[in-house]
């Protein structure tokens, strides 16, 4: 089994501030040892409907804006933002990355060149989105199947075979929710997905939206390489998804304990490993008979 991988998903829990943003990625990279951080890129005119761009937020405690649209305008960066991210990451040593949602945003972010680009839940059947990154884009293409229907799934991946990337494909098991009972986090997709498209596939990971770390420790038991995490500097900041986000110390120790427990899912080597041989010598009891036929 390879070593786990954690993502640390800032999305937009930067608040649209990028002094926010490069402390969130210092932090995940210094001190949580996050081998990935990955942001959100969105197009609100193109993603939304006018009627949708103009209603109020839902929710209007979390709105940055007037309406919906005007509250996601604020917090999107640019490409040249995101440059400028995906730079601050290879200063401290992490891997930059960013879901798109959107044809627009996938074609600024493909000009980055990323080592992997994400497709939310929500974009997972813009096939005129993924069409575009099958042809334009090298890196890996990983994918949430929340809210989709395992007919949508084998659609997603017969469409990535036809073009030649479906090696290219890591599918997280993932429910879209925020946050989510534990009830409804299912962990079994985990290895469903794997028995499914195990063999036609890159990969399978893990995008939790539940609270505390257990489940993802279980997740990555059941063979989740990618366990992705959202991530803030503060649960209580504004906005949807700093709820069912992880504080630096929360990810710092889902890291640690997910590194600990990989290194444990082994077999011994030998019979008798060396840290046992002083205990066997001094403690273990052997019938002196039939020591003595054997020596």
């Amino acid at each position: 089994m390879n070593a786990p991988l954690v993502i640390a998903e800032i999305g937009c829990n930067h608040k649209g501030d990028m002094a926010i943003a490069k402390e969130l990625i210092a932090v995940a990279a210094t001190f949580c040892k996050a081998d990935a951080v990955k942001f959100q890129k969105r197009c609100p005119r193109e993603l939304l409907t006018a009627e949708q761009y103009s209603a109020p937020h839902p929710n209007p405690a979390n709105s940055y804006g007037r309406t919906y649209g005007e509250h996601r305008e604020f917090l999107e960066f640019d490409v040249n933002q995101h440059r400028q991210l995906q730079a601050w990451c290879r200063e401290f040593g992490i891997t930059y990355s960013t879901s798109v949602w959107d044809l627009t945003s996938a074609r600024e972010i493909t000009s980055l060149s990323p080592a992997f680009i994400k497709i939310p839940s929500a974009s997972n059947l813009n096939f005129p989105m993924l069409g575009y990154l099958c042809d334009n884009y090298e890196g890996e293409i990983h994918f949430s199947v929340g809210m989709t229907t395992q007919d949508e799934e084998e659609q997603i991946v017969r469409f990535l075979e036809e073009r030649g990337r479906a090696k290219d494909a890591v599918l997280y098991s993932c429910t879209s929710g925020y946050p989510v009972d534990f009830k409804d986090v299912c962990l079994g997709e985990i290895l469903r997905l794997k028995e499914t498209f195990g063999e036609r596939v890159k990969d399978v990971g893990f995008s939790g939206h539940h609270l505390g770390i257990a489940v993802d420790i279980a997740a990555a038991t059941l063979g989740a390489r990618w366990i992705e995490r959202h991530f803030t500097l503060d649960r209580t900041w504004k906005g949807t998804d700093h709820a069912a986000s992880l504080e630096p110390d929360g990810l710092r120790r889902l890291t640690r304990d997910l590194h600990n427990v990989w290194q444990s899912l082994d077999y011994k080597m030998s019979d008798v490993l060396e840290v046992e041989k002083v205990q066997r010598a001094k403690l273990k009891w052997i019938d002196p008979a039939a020591a003595a036929k054997a020596a």
